[in-house]
């Protein structure tokens, strides 16, 4: 019964648009896959860094709180640390550019954007490959299957015959590859969705160290929000 309607008797009776179709799926369904599970470990790992961040603000100097950071040059917080740092101090050294007629709020500022667009882009890729395979895995499956059917109904037509043992096979292996799609977008689905909302985590919490560094750079000490009134949380600069 296996070899007469299993998986294998489809690779063996198709032809070349068949195999083709179902090699196409395959190899989506392991990039999707690829991608989910890269991406994944990464999001795991900035949520564990985005909590490690708060610990940069429980220091003395700012040397010591980009110490807690680690030396990880991955690491978003530590970049974008470094990056108002840099921007602080090239704004303190002004030279005749253009951009130097900029304020030290709106140099930093620009200077922390750049940082945190960076790494968004860096975030979301591969994401467009599982937006493209959820959109389109099943319509190729739907294309393997509106194949398989015309090819039995034409081996159906020549045997003059349209009896239900003559059908069943047939039709069932070409319904097969709408399944096969199903089984390639649905994963791609719920991974691109996972994967977005676990971004949209780590990009809030990002956003949020990037704005006690603006007013810490600015100021010199990281403007805190709770209970409704602001308080400010000295560090000591170096």
């Amino acid at each position: 019964m296996d070899s007469q309607f299993g998986l294998m008797n489809v690779w063996q009776q198709g032809d070349f648009v068949t195999k083709a179709v179902a090699l196409l799926l395959i190899g989506m369904s392991l990039a999707s896959w690829i991608v989910i599970l890269i991406k994944a470990i990464d999001v795991v790992r900035y949520k564990r860094l985005a909590k490690h961040s708060q610990d940069f603000w429980h220091s003395e100097d700012f040397a010591t709180a980009l110490a807690k950071l680690g030396k990880d040059d991955a690491n978003p917080f530590r970049a974008l640390a470094l990056e108002g740092r840099e921007a602080a101090a090239h704004h303190r050294n002004t030279k005749a550019h253009l951009h130097d007629a900029l304020d030290v709020s709106d140099w930093i500022t620009r200077a922390l954007r750049n940082g945190i667009d960076e790494f968004t882009a860096r975030l979301q890729t591969g994401l467009a490959v599982l937006a493209s395979v959820g959109s389109t895995a099943p319509f190729i499956g739907l294309f393997g299957t509106v194949w398989g059917i015309y090819h039995a109904l034409m081996s159906i037509g020549s045997a003059g015959q349209a009896t239900i043992d003559k059908v069943a096979g047939p039709i069932g292996e070409a319904l097969i590859m709408t399944a096969l799609g199903l089984a390639v977008a649905i994963p791609a689905v719920l991974g691109y969705n996972a994967l977005v909302r676990g971004n949209k985590f780590v990009l809030t919490k990002l956003n949020s160290f990037a704005h006690d560094l603006h007013a810490y750079f600015v100021t010199g000490a990281r403007v805190q929000s709770g209970g409704g009134e602001a308080t400010v949380v000295p560090l000591k600069k170096v």
